[in-house]
């Protein structure tokens, strides 16, 4: 499954440890999926680290480790030994006219808009209301209303219903991972240290799991990275802890002038740039690819979207449940036929997330060797899809037992979670910047 991502080419991974963790067991290939991705993340670092110093370190992955990692935000746990709940009662399942709908309403405004969307009150008692009427309407109706409302709501189909659908069509032909040459060259970077990303800089403009999954993993291989967020959008309390781990984090107001002016004095010194907003979202503040290639020639430049960079869907919103749902990973999971069925994680975030980071390495190395820089592209749909590809297989699981313990460490200040997956020459990677503080750095480099 490797030498099918198409992120990097050679490098061996020693593999240990069950082969399918009974805690990933599904229908779909989850297991192999989430070992493929973390192992290309680490193929590529390597591969990084022989570039800058002529020596290819040894790599290995414990894949019991693997199912830790991607289950990592719902192992988190707070100073009371207690997890954080991941989604809202308003983020959910529900049963419409002719199918099934997937909402997604964590954030307070996402919230207020799905119930705009269809006339009701953003009260404590919405979600009675709700299900009326959404049970009132087509699925692909109440996906509509709740768009055009800036809301997210996306019907359930199956895989070939989404193949066909503008959706489905607009990834089915793109490679998993992509990278397009913006046609700069720039000198070779910083000077190597002990860890294959050591002294390169990643300015982290994304929110909730798969953007800062993998960001962290950079960090966790070495490089300086810094995550900006918008002061009037503060992240949940799950994500501000796990979304933060490995970095420093600040907050700046990029809408004001000298908010925007630092935005990008920090890009022109960064390594990398990950952005995790819609397509087009970020045009205004001159951090589009073809600005950032423009303005900022050396900086390599990772985009993650939901739902692909081309489409109609492309500029809507998503995230890991939805891209589940509308995608046909649903019904390939469905427990009865009756209703959709999930993945034992949130695979498509984190696997995409190990994807960012190989992407980021595998251009980092190509930066070192020509001085080309590559504008990389990924979707959460487009990893569905890959996921897809591989087909089901039987419902089955090692049967040995797995204890999440085994891969814990304390984070500080009373918090524990899973550390890195994943060993270089033998040392375990680690986390830096410990313990996660959100929005506390100043916006500046190290």
């Amino acid at each position: 499954m490797l030498t099918g991502l198409g992120v990097v080419d050679g490098g061996a991974v020693e593999l240990t440890g069950d082969p399918r963790p009974h805690v990933l067991r599904s229908p779909l290939d989850v297991s192999g999926c989430a070992v493929a991705s973390v192992a290309a993340c680490l193929t590529a670092a390597a591969e990084l680290a022989h570039v800058r110093t002529g020596r290819r370190p040894e790599v290995a992955l414990d894949t019991g480790h693997v199912a830790a990692a991607v289950l990592g935000e719902a192992l988190l746990r707070d100073p009371n030994g207690q997890a954080i709940a991941g989604f809202a009662p308003l983020s959910r399942l529900w049963p419409a006219a002719d199918g099934w709908v997937r909402t997604h309403a964590n954030y307070p405004w996402h919230r207020a808009a799905l119930l705009d969307a269809f006339g009701l009150p953003d009260r404590g008692d919405a979600e009675t209301p709700l299900a009326e009427a959404i049970a009132a309407l087509p699925a692909l109706e109440v996906e509509r209303r709740a768009y055009d409302a800036g809301g997210l709501a996306v019907a359930a189909r199956t895989a070939s219903e989404w193949c066909r659908s503008d959706g489905g069509g607009a990834v089915a032909d793109v490679p998993l991972v992509t990278f397009d040459e913006p046609g700069a060259r720039v000198p070779l970077g910083a000077a190597p240290g002990a860890l294959p990303a050591s002294g390169l800089r990643v300015l982290d403009l994304t929110r909730v799991i798969a953007g800062p999954v993998g960001t962290r993993m950079l960090a966790a291989l070495g490089a300086d990275v810094l995550r900006v967020d918008p002061p009037h959008r503060p992240e949940l309390p799950l994500h501000a802890v796990d979304g933060v781990i490995g970095k420093a984090s600040t907050a700046l107001e990029a809408t004001e002038d000298s908010g925007q002016r630092l935005l990008h004095a920090l890009a022109d010194q960064a390594d990398v740039l990950v952005t995790g907003y819609r397509p087009g979202a970020l045009r205004a503040l001159g951090l589009e690819p073809e600005q950032v290639a423009e303005r900022h020639p050396g900086t390599v430049v990772v985009t993650l979207s939901a739902w692909g960079t081309s489409g109609p869907w492309a500029t809507r919103r998503g995230f890991d449940s939805l891209v589940q749902v509308a995608s046909g990973i649903g019904w390939a999971t469905s427990a009865d036929g009756d209703r959709p069925g999930a993945l034992p994680c949130q695979l498509l975030d984190h696997a995409t997330g190990y994807l960012v980071a190989a992407g980021a390495l595998a251009a980092l190395a190509e930066r070192a060797r020509t001085g080309r820089i590559r504008h990389v592209r990924l979707s959460l749909a487009r990893t569905a899809r890959w996921l897809l590809d591989q087909g089901l297989h039987d419902d089955v699981a090692d049967g040995r037992r797995w204890d999440p313990d085994g891969y814990r460490i304390p984070l500080g200040g009373g918090w524990t979670g899973i550390a890195p997956p994943g060993r270089l020459d033998g040392a375990p990677l680690r986390w830096p910047h410990l313990p996660p503080r959100y929005a506390r750095a100043i916006p500046a480099w190290p």
